[in-house]
């Protein structure tokens, strides 16, 4: 039996006209000789009726304090409601389909509400349905734990749905289809000049999405890469081929190519903590980092010195952080609003020069680098906010990531 996993967003799915094509490009999937486990999220965006931030939005109406349990009930139904539209629109477009709930298909999670996490998935269902010759519509972003209860997978699930149900049936591929011709090279709304990558590793996309790329859920891109799922991703009806991932070995090429950065991210709401220490002891940046983690506050670009506790935080947490640092009697300096700016690519492991690289066009670019963090695949910059555009078109422009394809990872064969 060979299965093809095809996740369609909300946008796709809002209108009668749009799960009509949708329903046109599972058919012709079909056609192709593979069964089709369609995976949907909901309907629409923010203000459209069943959108699932117009769902938070109208349970706030009641009262901001919203039990867990109850609000994954509540936020499930956006995919439950798709899912049934698409299941019905197939079968009258003359495409036998099936909807199912993510219990109905098996889906078992953590019982952490509104952010589970899959633990495993039973196929059994869904297989029974596709030796039936039918199309299974599977409601993304959803799962249900041993005692029964309904959970959600955080914003980006249904992307983890569609790669967690292509490792449980193994799949020939999974395809997510977004508004994009595939993961690009930058935000395209901040960097006009950006461009889909024709293929990429598991490792990148990872990397790119911790770093605030909005490309795959982070969870999805690990399920990928520990089960070897092919995984593509594409705008539906583009005559583009989109972006596959896929795990390094699988490229057939050197992991060191001829493009030492694939792809930059960027995350616009953090600020940057200081606190400067008077002497060496490690007993009092180590209390303040343990109270900052008892609190839930997640930090990030750390940087101890002898003389300088510096980190940043998401904007939102920054005055939560601040408080507990001064009544622990630290002072603390607080920067204006950052970006966290970053370049990643497999290619520059052990390759020397490219912070210098990084460091020259974002010196020409008049931006200044006020905190930095690296690994053998990334590189990352904190910069004002008010640069962060001009900082990210300039190392776009440095690695040559608008120009005409030479990477040997890009390339077809």
């Amino acid at each position: 039996m060979r299965i093809v996993v095809q996740k369609y967003g909300g946008a796709l799915l809002a209108t009668p006209a749009g799960r009509l094509q949708v329903a046109e490009q599972i058919a012709a999937t079909r056609k192709e000789g593979t069964d089709v486990v369609a995976v949907a999220s909901a309907i629409g965006r923010e203000g459209d009726p069943y959108a699932t931030d117009t769902l938070v939005t109208l349970v706030r109406e009641v009262g901001e304090e919203i039990e867990p349990r109850t609000l994954d009930l509540l936020l499930s139904t956006g995919e439950t409601i798709s899912t049934a539209l698409l299941a019905h629109t197939l079968s009258r477009a003359g495409c036998p389909a099936v909807a199912l709930t993510g219990a109905q298909a098996g889906i078992l999670t953590t019982d952490e509400f509104n952010d589970a996490r899959i633990l495993s998935i039973d196929p059994a269902v869904i297989v029974r349905y596709l030796e039936r010759n039918l199309v299974v519509v599977v409601a993304g972003f959803q799962g249900v734990t041993r005692d029964g209860e309904v959970t959600t997978l955080g914003r980006g699930g249904s992307d983890t749905t569609a790669v967690a149900l292509g490792a449980a049936l193994s799949a020939d591929r999974v395809e997510i289809y977004k508004d994009v011709e595939g993961i690009m090279t930058a935000d395209p709304k901040v960097v006009p000049g950006a461009r889909a990558i024709r293929s990429i590793t598991y490792d990148e996309v990872s990397q790119m999405a911790a770093l605030g790329a909005r490309v795959l859920h982070p969870r999805a891109a690990d399920i990928g890469r520990e089960h070897g799922v092919r995984l593509v991703i594409k705008r539906m009806g583009s005559l583009n081929g989109g972006t596959t991932i896929m795990k390094g070995p699988e490229l057939g090429v050197p992991i060191s190519d001829g493009r030492p950065v694939i792809a930059l991210a960027h995350l616009p709401d953090v600020v940057q903590l200081k606190t400067r220490r008077r002497d060496g002891d490690l007993g009092k940046p180590l209390a303040a980092l343990q109270t900052l983690a008892e609190h839930g506050i997640s930090i990030d670009l750390i940087n101890l010195l002898p003389e300088l506790l510096a980190f940043t935080v998401k904007e939102e947490a920054v005055e939560r952080a601040a408080n507990l640092l001064s009544n622990l009697g630290f002072p603390v300096e607080v920067s204006r609003p950052c970006a966290k700016v970053s370049i990643i690519g497999a290619g520059m492991r052990g390759r020397p020069g490219v912070m210098a690289r990084v460091v020259r066009a974002l010196h020409g670019a008049r931006v200044d680098i006020l905190q930095t963090a690296d690994s053998h695949t990334t590189i990352s910059c904190l910069v004002a906010r008010e640069q962060m555009e001009r900082a990210l078109r300039a190392l776009h422009e440095e690695f040559g990531l608008a120009e005409t394809v030479r990477s040997e990872r890009e390339t077809e064969g």
